[in-house]
């Protein structure tokens, strides 16, 4: 087992790095933190190194193999750590990213901005049985500790893309999925939606929907019905009812 007890320690500062994107990408590997991530990312074969305070960690709290275990001090976590009050252990995991998703059920998303969406879209989406999600390249970052924390590990449980939805909504086309879009304009009520088993989901920014050339190649645009007086749902909420709701049509 290793120890490092300085934050200006150069390995240390070269992990801190990857509290940026530039160099989570140039590295292929992102940190994660407390007890519940570094486990769920064990479980998921993609943690890599451990960094903790406690003497009795891998004998108490967690049974990590083939996993390297470095104790540090507090300051060092406080480095590595993104949040105000650190627990006491960080894990160093690489990406893994899915090269295919298989299935019926998928869930594309367009720009969205706020990591705290995206996280609970993608937990929502695993609890809801989506079979994967393609993100367009904009959205924020999926290693964004904000995401990270936003999914409770389910980011490590579903087939995540990051791709150009034009492209995949072709692709999608050809394979029999039928698209639904979502808009509050020129859509259905979604209680009115066609039923098809083989489907596509997509959900669009916070402030400006899905973009226009996108909802120009769906099959049918639906919309929640909802009391006059709101304007609309956070895109969070909103995904968790479509998703939900067209989970429900498995009967037909």
């Amino acid at each position: 087992m290793k120890e490092i007890y300085s934050i200006h320690n150069p390995y240390i500062q070269k992990l801190k790095k990857l509290h940026q994107k530039k160099y989570r990408e140039e590295e292929k590997m992102y940190l994660v933190e407390g007890y519940h991530l570094v486990n769920e990312a064990y479980l998921s074969h993609v943690l890599k190194e451990v960094y903790f305070t406690r003497d009795d960690l891998s004998l108490h709290d967690l049974s990590l193999q083939d996993v390297s275990l470095v104790k540090v001090t507090p300051p060092v976590i406080e480095t590595l750590s993104q949040t105000k009050t650190p627990q006491s252990i960080v894990g160093l995991c690489k990406m893994k990213e899915a090269t295919t998703i298989t299935g019926h059920h998928l869930l594309l998303l367009d720009r969205i901005q706020d990591p705290g969406n995206l996280g609970t879209l993608i937990r929502t989406a695993l609890g809801l049985n989506m079979d994967g999600i393609i993100l367009s390249p904009d959205c924020v970052d999926l290693y964004n500790d904000k995401v990270i924390r936003s999914t409770q590990g389910a980011l490590f449980k579903i087939p995540i893309l990051q791709k150009d939805l034009n492209e995949v909504m072709d692709v999608l086309h050809r394979e029999g999925f039928f698209i639904y879009g979502t808009s509050l304009k020129d859509s259905l009520p979604l209680k009115k939606r066609t039923k098809h088993s083989k489907y596509a989901l997509l959900l669009g920014n916070e402030g400006q929907g899905v973009q226009e050339h996108l909802l120009n190649k769906t099959n049918e645009n639906l919309r929640i019905e909802m009391n006059p007086l709101l304007e609309s749902f956070n895109v969070a909420i909103a995904g968790a009812i479509f998703m939900y709701t067209l989970n429900q049509d498995e009967s037909f």
